[in-house]
Parts: C-alpha cells; sequence; structure tokens
C-alpha cells in the first residue's frame, strides 16, 4: 500500500514539475534569427573578439595560446602558432586601435603589435604586477590600459615601456570586470556577494553590497553610463539612470529558468542581448521592459559566455566547444522590412 502510494506521489510531483515548466516558458520566440552559427572547430575555450580598422580583418583569442584570424569579417578563421616558451598560456582580451593591437594573458604575458598582427612583440612585466591582466584596451598610438584579476590598473603611452597605475589599491579577486567608454569599471567578486566600482580620479575601488540574496554574476554599462547586473536565478536588474547607487525593479526574462544568465550588451541604446547557457540568447526590443527567445540557436551545444557588438551592424556571441555566433544585419533588417 505504501508503495502505490509513493509511486501516486511521484507521478503527481512529476506532473506538477510539468505543469510549472509549461507555466513558466512563455517567453514570445524572436520573429527572425539573425545570428549564423560558425564552428570554428576548436577544442580552446574562446574569450575575447577583437577586429583591426578593417571590419574585415579580426582576431579570436582564448586558452592554449589560442590566436585565430579572420580576413572575412569572421566567416572563416585560421590559427596562428606563436613562437612563445609554451603554449599553455590563456589569452584573456585582444584589442586593437587601428594597425596597433594587444594581447595579454596568464601566466602574465602581455604581447604588441604594429601591423594589424602579422608580427607580435612580447613586452615585459615586472613580476611585482597583483595578479594577472584579464583586459587590455588600445587607446591610440602607443597608448593602452590594462588591468588585472585582483582590480589593479595601468596605462602606457609609450607602447608598453612603461605602465602608470591608475588605482592605489587593488580590490582583491574578482570573477569578471567591464570597463565603460568613459574609463569607468565595475568589477565582481571571486563568489559574486559583492561588487565594486571605480572611475578616474579615485585613489581606491568603491564596494557595494549585493542588492539581494542572489549572487552577481556578471555587470556593466550601457552607453549611457547606467549599471546592467546579472544574478543567480535568471535576474536582470538596471540602476537608476540618475542615482547610479539605486536599483529599478528585478527583472526575470524567463522564470524559473534552470541555465544561467552569463552576459548582456547592448546593439543599439534600447536593443539588448543577452547570453547564458545551453544555447540560450534572449532579446529585448525595448531597453529592457520586454523579451523574447531566439530559439533558433537553442540547439547549438554551446553555452554563449560572451557577446561583443562593434557597432550595430557588426557583432557576435562567442561560446565554448569552439562556437562563434555571427550578427548578420542584412537578415535583421530584411525581416523588420517583411514585417513592416
Amino acid at each position: 500500500m505504501r508503495s502505490r502510494m509513493k509511486i501516486w506521489q511521484r507521478i503527481i510531483a512529476l506532473f506538477a514539475v510539468v505543469i510549472m515548466c509549461v507555466g513558466c516558458s512563455k517567453v514570445p520566440s524572436t520573429s527572425y534569427n539573425p545570428w549564423e552559427v560558425i564552428s570554428i572547430g576548436t577544442d580552446a575555450k574562446l574569450l575575447d573578439i577583437a577586429f583591426t580598422g578593417n571590419p574585415q580583418h579580426g582576431y579570436l583569442v582564448g586558452s592554449n595560446a589560442t590566436l585565430l584570424e579572420t580576413k572575412d569579417g569572421g566567416e572563416t578563421w585560421q590559427s596562428i602558432k606563436l613562437q612563445l616558451d609554451n603554449d599553455k598560456y590563456r589569452f584573456n582580451s585582444i584589442s586593437f586601435a587601428g594597425e596597433e593591437g594587444w594581447i595579454v594573458g596568464e601566466p602574465s604575458l602581455l604581447l604588441h603589435s604594429t601591423d594589424e598582427g602579422r608580427s607580435w612583440l612580447r613586452v615585459p612585466l615586472s613580476e611585482k604586477l597583483p595578479g594577472n591582466p584579464v583586459n587590455i584596451l588600445a587607446l591610440g598610438a602607443k597608448s593602452a590600459e590594462m588591468a588585472t584579476d585582483v582590480g589593479a590598473i595601468y596605462k602606457t603611452t609609450d607602447g608598453g615601456q612603461n605602465w602608470k597605475a591608475q588605482v592605489e589599491e587593488a580590490v582583491g579577486v574578482v570573477r569578471n570586470m567591464k570597463r565603460s567608454a568613459d574609463g569607468k569599471y565595475v568589477a565582481v567578486s571571486a563568489k559574486g556577494n559583492f561588487y565594486s566600482t571605480w572611475e578616474p580620479g579615485q585613489n581606491a575601488w568603491v564596494p557595494h553590497n549585493r542588492n539581494s540574496s542572489r549572487r552577481v554574476e556578471n555587470m556593466g554599462f550601457a552607453d549611457n553610463g547606467q549599471l546592467w547586473m546579472l544574478a543567480r536565478g535568471g535576474v536582470v536588474q538596471f540602476s537608476e539612470p540618475a542615482k547610479p547607487e539605486e536599483w529599478l525593479e528585478a527583472q526575470y526574462p524567463e522564470l524559473s529558468t534552470s541555465w544561467g544568465l552569463l552576459d548582456l550588451a547592448y546593439r543599439t541604446p534600447e536593443e539588448i542581448w543577452v547570453s547564458g547557457g545551453s544555447g540560450n540568447l534572449l532579446r529585448s526590443p525595448d531597453g529592457g521592459k520586454t523579451w523574447e527567445k531566439d530559439r533558433d540557436v537553442e540547439e547549438v551545444p554551446a553555452n554563449f559566455y560572451k557577446i561583443v557588438f562593434f557597432s550595430p551592424e557588426q557583432g557576435f556571441v562567442i561560446g565554448d566547444r569552439g562556437y562563434l555566433l555571427k550578427y548578420q544585419p542584412n537578415i535583421a533588417a530584411a525581416s523588420k522590412s517583411d514585417a513592416g
């Protein structure tokens, strides 16, 4: 008798879960899919992407000293083997300003190019550098800004021969860090239990408690300086435009999701894309008020870790297992034209 009751209890519980899942997946589908799926054919974890002054010429970097080059806007990629002391380097970040490019990685590594990546010169870094470089931004001729995984920020104006510290105190180990167009930074702590901000002119990072019990996954900036936050449980939240210390009501683009939100990027001031695990990609056409899901990429066997838009017409989503999504503006334009 007891065994029968247990069986019925399990059936009822399973039925309830099914009903809940059906009710929670009501996020509408996008009317079109502007993303082309590209399989790079590498086992390395891809971490960053950058293009030179030529939008057809770009590079991908990743683990195991991976450097891939495209000359057709990201349709095809060729591997480049650099002459390093070992092939275990993790290339964390790449950035170009015209023909001048930079790569940073770990263990502590800095590479510099002045010829669109045809050749790379290793630039020595101080053994006293706090942490490993995780982000590099090319600012112009011989100028770049570098940040490490403990929140140290440095700037060079002589091609990397000398670096000036921009902040006196590091913030501690961070899980991720983003920079705004005007030089501000936001960093999420390693455990996601708080975040810190810094802007030029400040001596130290300013810590902030998270505004809920949910751990923070990632944070960044909109073009207008507004902060965005992704938290556990599929939460998206934006700061008050006029009051960065205050936050608007939390949003749940897809209720009770079992996959995590990993990155967010603006294609335009109003159009937002959010990526996540298990091939999940969400879009908001109205600045985060409403959301829809791109179900055409759900079958891609990858987690989508990073979204980058170089312009409203050029964007990429970096996934694991060697998968890359390329934004196709002609598909988006044709779909909008048909809808009109």
